[in-house]
């Protein structure tokens, strides 16, 4: 823990490996966008050694955002694994993305992680989002710590802001959430901001002092001791009150001096079952040094404190055809089991993928079984196959360090796996298991795209499939009735990183194009038509003639066919030959070129000719007399109506009702959700919610949810049919 006497030294230039699960920490870094978390990682790694004082590895780049759209945007858009080793333990880091539209690559490192670390910035607070994540962790109880960084602002205050996050985080019990340092100020400047220069332990009562550019301890003045009283005594009485020794609270009460190593063990218990959330400080390294502040503290409160993989459990697993087995134990020894987390691609290498190893150990060129994660809704195949390992390796940067094995508990990087994507599980290939899979959130942003040239288009699909290979939060649609290629998305940022990888990544360039929604037609109204093909041009000639009466039927009827011919009117053979027609023209449409449903088509009458009459002659007939009836009725054009439900902060119900009403919405009811939320649920048009993903976003500063289901097709208003139906007879 932070409050130990000595400092482990770092190692700087070694492929990070672990030989057993108890050295290794899973890490997840999470936070709002701009919170300091890359920023945080490099830190760490520079006193680690693993970087220069510049923050660079050996190629020059940095540890985290090394992806060329990172740099462009200035922002992380993916996960990135950062491997350490500090004394006897490799801390696998995973930097997360802060930015709502990547929350994909969150999930995928809370996957991997068996501890998380919630960085917030003095200077900003808490957002809805991270509270919402920190929800979602205290509901599988995952192990957590807090770093508050950006203290070298002008209006950071470290009390002020631990006070903010136990009120965000310590919903239940807010003395769960208590510092283990207090700040050390320098002089004032001529701002009158006085920088940070150093932490205080609050156990220990040292001082940790980085002006000199070294991290120097030495004991509190005397005139330092009453600031730290209070919080030291809080503090205390936190981890007592978590402690597993119950008679501990009635011996601290009753006067008895706690001695400090009891203190730190039963802290490091209680962080470790994820009960206690201690709160730790970050800061700029002063000019020169080579330890920012509070990264050893951090980094001893994550070797101490934070479970190892031994003692966080491992999702179920099944046989791929769905057979329960027991329970994975985290056991080097064991069957291998292993999950996909990230995949990516390597203009040099081709497809690398991020393992997290929950049971056995994986090594290179080994033939192992990868079984699919039934994400088939999304453009992604189910996988039952055998595949061979590639290298592996461990990422620092662009660089890959070769690994001779991966044990159960650790991460590592594997080449070369063409088959296996993002969720797939890897297995022993006489052994095949599926692993349960995580939750990952819909893509509600519809990106329409077509390519921009003919040799763009030959390369379109094999782009589109490496694309949504690697990113499962992303859906691909092949529209039958609009004919539209659809990259569904998370939001505009994540389309935004979509289109860039295209073209930068696979060499193809799209233009994006206004998304349709599939509408339909249908008669308001009893009709009739008559159909008559009659041709003759010398030789073999066309005879077919049908009367037709066509009638609406309930939503979600579709077609019915009625044959009510009498005497042989039409024959027999025939009467197929004008169902079929019928039913052409119905896929064709009848007003605006949208698909008739919902109608009973009957066959009343018609004539034939004994030598000219054809299966062709009566489609076309029967087409022909469907189109008269349509010119003689009102048609509809329906529109997909949506139900949707959001979820949503009780402070921001009023405004989303109010924006559902606006998109010709009706709310059909709301129900109290926990967590001082609502469910707001409501039967919306489908093409009013095209953008709802971002605009709910702006409207809820991030904090809601929502989801969509189709419902039916229902009568569009007429001045909005009227406006389509101008288009299409418009359209070339």
């Amino acid at each position: 823990m932070g409050d130990k006497a000595n400092a482990h030294p770092g190692a700087a230039g070694r492929a990070a490996s672990a030989d057993h699960p108890a050295s290794v920490r899973n890490v997840v870094l999470v936070g709002h966008s701009g919170s300091g978390k890359t920023t945080l990682v490099e830190a760490l790694a520079l006193t680690a050694g693993a970087v220069n004082r510049a923050g660079r590895v050996e190629d020059g780049g940095t540890v985290s955002d090394y992806d060329e759209i990172e740099h462009r945007q200035q922002r992380s858009v993916q996960l990135s694994l950062v491997p350490l080793e500090w004394g006897d333990y490799k801390i696998n880091l995973l930097d997360t993305p802060g930015y709502a539209d990547f929350v994909g690559e969150l999930r995928a490192g809370l996957r991997a992680a068996d501890a998380a670390l919630f960085v917030v910035s003095a200077a900003d607070g808490v957002d809805g989002a991270t509270r919402m994540v920190w929800e979602e962790c205290a509901a599988v109880g995952m192990p957590r710590a807090i770093v508050i960084t950006h203290l070298e602002s002008a209006r950071a205050d470290f009390t002020d802001m631990t006070r903010t996050c136990a009120e965000a985080f310590g919903a239940d019990d807010p003395d769960a959430v208590l510092p283990l340092y207090l700040p050390l100020h320098g002089e004032q400047g001529p701002d009158g901001h006085a920088p940070v220069t150093g932490l205080i332990g609050l156990l220990s009562q040292r001082i940790f002092d980085y002006a000199s550019g070294e991290r120097k301890e030495s004991e509190p003045g005397a005139d330092q001791l009453p600031l730290i009283e209070e919080a030291r005594n809080k503090l205390i009485e936190g981890i007592i009150a978590e402690s597993e020794d119950e008679s501990l609270m009635d011996r601290y009460l009753s006067g008895e001096d706690i001695d400090f190593k009891t203190l730190v063990d039963d802290l490091e218990r209680a962080v470790a079952r994820g009960i206690f959330h201690p709160v730790l400080a970050a800061a700029p390294a002063v000019e020169g040094a080579r330890q920012g502040i509070g990264t050893v503290e951090l980094l001893e409160l994550i070797t101490g404190g934070f479970p190892t993989p031994l003692e966080h459990p491992a999702p179920a697993v099944t046989t791929p055809g769905g057979k329960a087995r027991p329970a994975l134990t985290c056991d080097p020894a064991g069957p291998l089991v292993a999950e996909v987390v990230k995949t990516a691609s390597d203009p040099y290498v081709g497809r690398i993928s991020l393992v997290r190893v929950f049971s056995g150990t994986l090594r290179p060129d080994e033939t192992v079984h990868v079984s699919g994660h039934g994400l088939a809704d999304r453009g992604h195949e189910d996988h039952d196959v055998d595949e061979r390992v590639g290298a592996l390796s461990s990422p620092f940067g662009k660089q890959q360090r070769t690994l001779t094995r991966c044990v159960a508990g650790d991460l590592a990087c594997v080449a070369k796996l063409s088959r296996a994507e993002t969720g797939d599980t890897l297995s022993a290939k006489d052994d095949p298991l599926l692993m349960e899979p995580w939750d990952m959130p819909d893509p509600l942003l519809p990106l329409a795209i077509q390519a921009h040239s003919k040799a763009d288009e030959d390369k379109l699909s094999q782009g589109l499939s490496r694309l949504v290979a690697e990113d499962p939060t992303m859906r691909l649609e092949q529209n039958q009735d609009t004919h539209q290629v659809v990259l569904w998305c998370l939001g505009e940022a994540h389309a935004d990183v979509a289109l860039e990888r295209l073209r930068s990544r696979y060499g193809v360039q799209v233009d994006v194009v206004p998304h349709k929604v599939s509408l339909r037609e249908t008669f308001a109204g009893r009709s009739g038509g008559r159909g008559r093909h009659v041709k003759q041009s010398g030789g073999h000639g066309q005879y077919a003639i049908c009367e037709i009466e066509v009638e609406p039927l309930p939503g979600g009827s579709g077609i019915e066919f009625v044959d009510k011919v009498v005497g042989g009117a039409v024959p027999r053979q025939f009467i197929p030959s004008v169902e079929k027609g019928v039913r052409a023209q119905a896929a064709k449409g009848v007003a605006a070129g949208y698909a008739l449903i919902d109608v009973r088509i009957t066959l009343l009458d018609g004539k034939a000719h004994s030598v000219d009459s054809s299966d062709a002659a009566f489609q076309t007939a029967g087409a022909l007399a469907l189109r008269e009836a349509a010119s003689e009725a009102r048609i509809h054009l329906l529109e997909p109506v949506a139900e949707v439900q959001v979820l949503v902060g009780d402070d921001h119900v009023g405004a989303v009702m109010s924006d559902l009403s606006g998109r010709r919405g009706r709310v059909v009811g709301t129900e109290q959700a926990p967590g001082g939320r609502t469910l707001v649920r409501a039967e919306v048009p489908e093409i009013e919610i095209g953008r709802y993903a971002v605009d709910l976003r702006s409207l809820s500063q991030g904090t809601a949810r929502f989801s969509r289901t189709y419902a039916r097709h229902e009568p569009m208003p007429p001045q909005l049919s009227d406006k389509i139906r101008e288009q299409a007879a418009d359209a070339p």
